[in-house]
């Protein structure tokens, strides 16, 4: 009788149509509880009971119940799952078959199965897969979580362990593209100037083996004559080739401690298209004049062959103008060439200073490490003299590629980079006027405009202000149209200098070469092709910062015990605690709340203001320095936990 009642059916409708639901994101905490956060920013409770249901990261459709003054969320529909693709860890519990996700926050043991290629005896317990989740508690049908493991990515005594599960967890390739059998030079109808007899030179780091550019210059009535020699992978590869498609797929070089993954085969990158001492190679080159007060003149782009009479590295050339004691000097006439190049690079830097923008430089770290990948030493990098040159050089190249793009194709790979994201100007414009700082639309907006607003920041040197104001500022995206790049200051930038290591920079090198030869360029640069790579340059970005993460771990982890007190930067204020940066290495570590004051009671965070108050006294802001010491590394989730040490 109750089955078909309608009028049960009816008041069934009714109940659920006037039952508060609420999409949002979970949260889970360490102890079995968590919050649904919505989309407009209410945060619900979720008893551990329910919790079983769902994972950290799922955006859920939920009943709200309410009790008194308390909401407490009710998992109901999964809108999207947080785990599809995953990397995880292999169980293995009396015959069964389980896997532990690799995530911080969810630390769960899901049913698994092979796939059906795989081998049981294949995979131990601790091994490091690819799994993917086919069933979840909030799907119809699936009484609970099961997960399918996919592929084996490495043994878990392999000390390899680090660069696999990075590399696997976002989809990047293991290994370097392979190579053809031969390399014949193409025939693309160009005219290449002989420049073997001029002195070029190349400056890079010392275990560089793709070296993609080689420079040029001379002395001029007005500045100098700066010729950017750059090696022309192109000449060996048209569009067609396995080898491009596979470049276009990768996008980039992935550059990890202790190791690369070419972007195209080594035999190319290291090898052919690599501009060695002493050996003629193929080049696409952009000879420019730049005039004494460091503005930029004509620029002449052409096809040519060179031979590089030195291979200098960064740190030599620089010891060498600075005068250091015992500093080698390069042979004539490469030692007239690196003065002269330091004169343009001075006078560049004064007239960007005056007329474009210049950020603070921030140190490089490396990382030292034995063949088993352990952690030797970090050490610090910093920007000196000679990658000043070369970083200045690539400036004014990539400046003129881009007017060439602009003015002759239309079109190309354009890094594109505003200063506010268009949705948050207003959002940062009430910030700066909370601050008493009034701004004109226009300030954040245009870019002639920017530079000044930029300048006026700068001079307040107000840290807190200047990491708050990161909030709302946007990020570089490749383009295919022109678009200013504020970072720089410029109205346009692409690059074409690194077409070893970038497959954006290919694609600029076979319009530069159209150009040359009165050819009209098609549209190649699509929307789809400059938003896979913008989305490759994220991943690899990524994948470096992950791998850092995990050495610094095991690097630091080793000497809890010793009472190190390090100088660090606040870099990030939230509910649970603060972010801060290790200024002698460039780890990250976190504060939490309980280790900032004994009572916790007594500390007060805002995180959307980035301070912190203890006893109702102002104690930290975001970009204080602050001295703290580290009291646990954990490797599990890569992460280290740091106490005030003030």
């Amino acid at each position: 009788m109750l089955q078909n009642n309608d009028l049960l059916a009816q008041l069934k409708q009714e109940i659920r149509a006037n039952t508060p639901r609420v999409q949002g994101t979970i949260k889970a905490t360490e102890k079995g509880f968590g919050f649904l956060e919505s989309e407009d920013g209410s945060s619900y409770f979720i008893p551990p009971p329910a919790m079983k249901r769902v994972l950290h990261g799922d955006r859920i459709e939920a009943t709200i119940k309410e009790d008194g003054d308390k909401k407490q969320a009710e998992p109901e529909t999964l809108l999207e799952a947080s785990l599809e693709r995953f990397v995880a860890r292999v169980q293995k519990r009396e015959g069964r078959l389980a896997v532990v996700p690799d995530h911080p926050s969810i630390n769960l043991a899901l049913k698994a199965r092979l796939k059906r290629s795989l081998e049981e005896d294949a995979i131990a317990d601790g091994d490091w897969v690819v799994a993917r989740l086919i069933r979840h508690p909030l799907r119809p049908d699936d009484r609970g979580f099961f997960a399918q493991i996919d592929e084996l990515v490495v043994k878990s005594d392999d000390p390899a362990v680090p660069w696999r599960v990075t590399l696997a967890r976002h989809a990047l390739e293991q290994e370097c593209p392979p190579a053809a059998e031969s390399w014949p030079l193409a025939d693309e109808g160009l005219t290449r100037e002989d420049l073997t007899h001029e002195p070029f030179f190349t400056i890079d780091g010392e275990k560089t083996r793709d070296m993609d550019d080689a420079l040029r210059i001379e002395a001029a009535d007005d500045g100098w004559m700066l010729t950017v020699a750059i090696a022309d992978p192109t000449a060996y590869v048209d569009e067609s080739h396995p080898a491009d498609l596979e470049a276009r797929t990768r996008a980039f070089t992935v550059y990890l401690p202790g190791q690369n993954i070419t972007m195209l085969p080594e035999a190319l990158a290291d090898d052919l298209c690599s501009l060695k001492p002493d050996v003629e190679r193929p080049v696409l080159a952009c000879r420019l004049h730049v005039h004494a007060d460091g503005s930029l003149g004509e620029y002449r782009f052409f096809a040519a062959n060179i031979r590089s009479q030195s291979r200098l590295v960064y740190d030599a050339v620089s010891d060498w103008l600075e005068d250091a004691s015992g500093a080698a000097a390069p042979a004539e006439p490469i030692a007239e060439q690196l003065k002269t190049l330091e004169a343009l690079t001075q006078a560049r830097a004064a007239w960007r200073e005056a007329n474009t923008l210049v950020f603070k430089d921030r140190p490089d770290y490396v990382f030292d490490l034995d063949d088993a990948g352990n952690v030797l030493a970090i050490r610090t990098e910093e920007r000196r003299i000679a990658q000043r040159m070369i970083e200045e050089s690539m400036i004014v190249a990539n400046a003129c590629c881009a007017d060439l793009l602009a003015s002759e194709v239309g079109h190309g790979i354009f890094n594109v980079h505003y200063a506010f994201e268009p949705e948050k100007i207003d959002q940062a414009m009430e910030f700066l006027a909370g601050q008493d700082i009034e701004v004109e639309r226009e300030q954040l907006s245009e870019l002639p405009r920017y530079r000044e607003f930029r300048r006026a920041l700068d001079a307040r040197e107000d840290a807190w202000l200047d990491v708050r104001l990161r909030r709302f500022q946007g990020y570089t995206n490749m383009s295919a149209k022109p678009g200013p790049h504020f970072g720089l200051g410029l109205p346009a930038y692409a690059t074409w200098t690194s077409p070893i290591r970038k497959y954006g920079d290919m694609v600029n090198h076979r319009l530069i070469k159209r150009v040359l030869k009165s050819e009209t360029a098609p549209e190649e640069a699509s929307q789809k092709l400059t938003e896979q790579l913008t989305e490759r340059r994220r991943l690899n970005r990524l994948a470096e910062r992950d791998v850092k993460d995990w050495l610094y771990v095991r690097y630091l982890g080793a000497s809890l015990d010793d009472g190190t007190v390090f100088d660090a930067e606040i870099m990030d204020i939230r509910r649970g605690g603060m972010r801060v940066r290790l200024t002698a290495n460039g780890a990250t570590a976190f504060v939490p709340a309980p280790l900032i004051h004994s009572d916790r009671n007594q500390v007060v965070i805002d995180d959307k203001e980035g301070r912190i108050q203890i006893a109702d006294e102002p104690r930290y802001k975001l970009g204080d320095a602050i001295r703290v010491k580290l009291v646990e590394a954990r490797e599990a989730t890569r992460s280290l936990v740091a106490t005030p040490a003030d």
